[in-house]
C-alpha cells in the first residue's frame, strides 16, 4: 500500500511538471508566433472587415504603412500578445493532458508515441479551453487594428476600447463572437496539430523520434499545420471578424448577409496574407515550443 501511493504521488508530480513546462513552453510560442506575423495579421483583419476600401493585400499592407507607418502596422501588438500568450499557454497545456486522456482511452503508454489522428483529437479536444480566453482579448485587438477605419479622428489604446465596450455592454460585450470563434477553433486545430504531427511523421527516419528531426523539418510541420488550419476555417474567421469590428449580427445572420451581398469568395478575403504570415509564424510558434519544452525537461 505505501509503495502504491508513493507511487501515485510521483505520477502526480510527473503530470503537475508536465503541465508547467507545456505551459512556459506555450507561452514561449505565443511570443514568437505574434512577433512573425503581427503585420500581416492586421492586414487580414482590415481585409475582411472593410472589403470596399482594400481590392488586394499588397495595397491594403501600403495604404496602412503609409497612413499609420509600422506603428499602424502592429497595431493591436499588446492585445494580440495577450491573447497568444494566453491562447497557446491554455492550448498546449490541454494538449498535454488532453494527449495523455486520449493515450489512456486508447490504452497507448507513451502518447508522444500515437497516430497523427489521435493528436488531431487531442488539439481539437484543447481548443474548446484556448477559445475562452482567445475570444475577449482577440476581440480588442480586432477593434484596435481597425480603428483608423471605423473612426480616423480618434485614436484609443487597448484600455479605451475595453473601457467602451464594458460601458456599451457589461462584461457580455467581451464575448461576441464566441460562436464563431469555437466554430474556428475546434476544427481548426484538430487539423493544425494532425497536419503538423502528420507532418513530422513523414519527416522522422526508422528508428528515431519526431523530436530528432531538426529545426527546419520542425519549421516546415509547424507550416504545414497553419496552413491546414487556416485554409479550413478562414470562412468562420471572417464572419468573427466582422462581427467583433462592427459588434453586430449574429453567427447565421452576418454568414447570410455576406453570401447575399458578397457572394461565397467573400469568406476567402485575406487567405493570400494569411497562409504568407502563418508560414513564418506557426514555424516560429513550434520552433520555440519544442525547444523550450526540450530544454526544460532536460534540466
Amino acid at each position: 500500500m505505501p509503495e502504491e501511493i508513493l507511487l501515485e504521488g510521483k505520477s502526480n508530480v510527473t503530470h503537475l511538471k508536465d503541465g508547467i513546462i507545456d505551459l512556459a513552453a506555450g507561452t514561449a510560442g505565443g511570443i514568437a508566433n505574434v512577433y512573425a506575423g503581427q503585420p500581416l495579421d492586421t492586414v487580414k483583419v482590415k481585409m475582411q472587415a472593410f472589403p470596399q476600401l482594400y481590392n488586394n493585400w499588397v495595397s491594403c499592407f501600403i495604404k496602412t504603412f503609409n497612413n499609420d507607418g509600422i506603428r499602424g502596422l502592429y497595431a493591436g501588438t499588446t492585445p494580440a500578445l495577450i491573447a497568444n500568450i494566453a491562447e497557446n499557454a491554455v492550448l498546449f497545456t490541454a494538449y498535454g493532458y488532453c494527449q495523455k486522456l486520449v493515450a489512456a482511452i486508447i490504452r497507448c503508454e507513451d502518447p508522444s508515441s500515437m497516430k497523427p489522428l489521435h493528436n488531431a483529437v487531442s488539439g481539437s479536444m484543447a481548443a474548446i479551453f484556448a477559445a475562452g480566453v482567445l475570444c475577449p482579448t482577440e476581440l480588442v485587438k480586432c477593434r484596435l487594428q481597425a480603428q483608423t477605419e471605423l473612426n480616423p479622428h480618434i485614436k484609443r489604446n487597448a484600455f479605451g476600447i475595453c473601457r467602451e465596450m464594458y460601458q456599451q455592454g457589461g462584461a457580455r460585450s467581451f464575448f461576441i463572437g464566441m460562436t464563431p470563434t469555437l466554430t474556428r477553433e475546434v476544427p481548426g486545430y484538430f487539423a493544425f496539430f494532425g497536419a503538423y504531427e502528420f507532418t513530422r511523421y513523414l519527416f522522422t527516419s526508422e528508428g528515431k523520434s519526431k523530436d530528432d528531426i531538426g529545426l527546419a523539418k520542425t519549421a516546415i510541420s509547424g507550416a504545414v499545420g497553419g496552413s491546414a488550419l487556416w485554409t479550413l476555417v478562414f470562412p468562420a474567421d471572417v464572419i468573427k471578424s466582422r462581427m467583433q469590428v462592427t459588434g453586430e449580427g449574429t453567427f447565421a445572420s452576418v454568414f447570410l448577409s455576406i453570401l447575399k451581398h458578397e457572394g461565397p469568395m467573400a469568406f476567402y478575403r485575406g487567405l493570400t496574407p494569411t497562409l504568407i504570415r502563418t508560414c513564418s509564424a506557426s514555424s516560429c510558434l513550434f520552433i520555440a515550443y519544442e525547444n523550450t519544452k526540450r530544454f526544460l525537461h532536460s534540466l
